[in-house]
């Protein structure tokens, strides 16, 4: 059995109808899209399928429904949302799966797209069902996965319709498997990692994975937090996980001088815009003062490793971002990864929509569709949803 991942030149698409997961779930407010990059970068595979002759059957998820219709999860606003990218009619099937379904796919001719509801509508979704992994394969001659920002979750249309198809990756998720790849395998030297976001807890596994592999790994966030504790710092009221001090040490023990760990604070008095702030040294911050963000000085000591690099690798934000006050550290490292010349790959997520709202995208070698998936594929973990499209070789 083969263990390289299938390709659409793998596959032969001309006049089939092609079933094509794609990760759709993307912020929504009042029923409008708010950012569409997911649906942007699936539009070179969607390209791909309609050129090539195919008639293409989307499956997409919307938030977490837990099985049951939720009126405000529905698909519509995401045809609205392709079909005016595409530039050509994208149908809405009025169910998952069903005789009204199947007889619509049926109709189907070459060049044509129907999205089909809200596929966590049905029960069978999330638990791998092989009954509704079967009702979906009988939809399509070919099963193409282009959904990275699912490859971790193992359900009926991520995993199970694989094995039941002639299955392969679009072009979106060929290019994430690469590019996150190339940075665990063969990344240009040397390589430095940005970590950051709220919970050490959640980043042990990819700060594990990579720490053998970085010249330099910078740590931000509240995350950074656990760790000035675990070195003996004061960190006045910030938050701290105090059941992991004891992987912090151990940590920072076996990465020696390659954990950064930020020499500067921005703290504030409260958790709120409104809270009086100041700059501080990040081991002698104040009592009842908690850290929101890196300091000038950190941003500072952070873009000159950046700029010694030559790959970059980032996830999580190094501070509360979303709080206009606390951004000028993500920001600072941004603008420095944008200027460099390394080969720049960032997690999406938040950050993703960081870089949108800078401008930065284009400066970025790679921003990752996926959020958790990005985080389990850097640690080095097998995501179910990549490894039945190499099951399928």
């Amino acid at each position: 059995m083969s263990s390289r991942l299938r390709t659409l030149d793998d596959v032969g698409v001309a006049g089939k109808r092609v079933l094509l997961r794609v990760d759709f779930n993307v912020p929504m407010s009042g029923g409008e899209i708010v950012d569409d990059a997911r649906i942007r970068e699936s539009l070179p595979t969607f390209r791909r399928l309609l050129e090539s002759g195919a008639a293409v059957v989307v499956v997409t998820h919307m938030g977490r429904p837990g099985g049951k219709v939720v009126e405000e999860l529905r698909v519509a606003p995401l045809a609205r949302r392709l079909q005016e990218m595409l530039g050509t009619d994208v149908g809405v099937a009025p169910a998952v799966v069903g005789d009204d379904v199947a007889a619509q796919v049926r109709a189907m001719t070459a060049g044509q797209v129907l999205i089909l509801e809200n596929v966590r509508f049905e029960p069978g979704e999330e638990k791998n069902d092989p009954g509704f992994a079967r009702r979906l394969a009988d939809l399509a001659d070919v099963y193409v996965n282009d959904a990275f920002g699912a490859a971790h979750r193992a359900h009926a249309s991520t995993e199970g319709v694989a094995h039941l198809l002639p299955s392969c990756a679009g072009l979106l998720m060929q290019r994430e498997v690469e590019v996150l790849g190339g940075v665990l395998t063969s990344p240009r030297e040397p390589l430095v990692a940005i970590v950051g976001g709220a919970k050490i807890s959640s980043k042990i596994g990819v700060m594990e994975h990579l720490l053998p592999r970085v010249e330099k790994m910078l740590v931000g966030g509240a995350m950074a937090c656990t760790l000035l504790k675990a070195r003996g710092a004061r960190v006045g009221a910030s938050k701290v996980e105090e059941d992991q001090l004891e992987t912090g040490r151990r940590l920072l023990a076996e990465a020696g001088d390659r954990i950064v760990l930020p020499v500067d604070a921005v703290v504030a008095d409260g958790f709120s815009e409104d809270a009086a702030r100041q700059v501080v040294d990040s081991a002698a911050i104040p009592d009842g003062w908690m850290m929101l963000d890196v300091g000038p000085a950190t941003v500072e000591q952070f873009s000159q490793a950046i700029a010694g690099a030559g790959t970059v690798v980032w996830n999580g934000p190094l501070g509360v971002y979303e709080m206009a006050p606390f951004r000028a550290g993500t920001e600072g490292v941004a603008r420095a990864i944008a200027a460099g010349n390394a080969i720049s790959v960032v997690g999406g997520g938040d950050l993703g929509a960081a870089l949108s709202e800078l401008g930065l995208e284009g400066s970025i070698t790679h921003v990752s569709t996926g959020g958790g998936a990005t985080l389990e594929f850097l640690e080095g973990r097998e995501l179910p949803g990549i490894r039945a499209l190499e099951e399928a070789g």
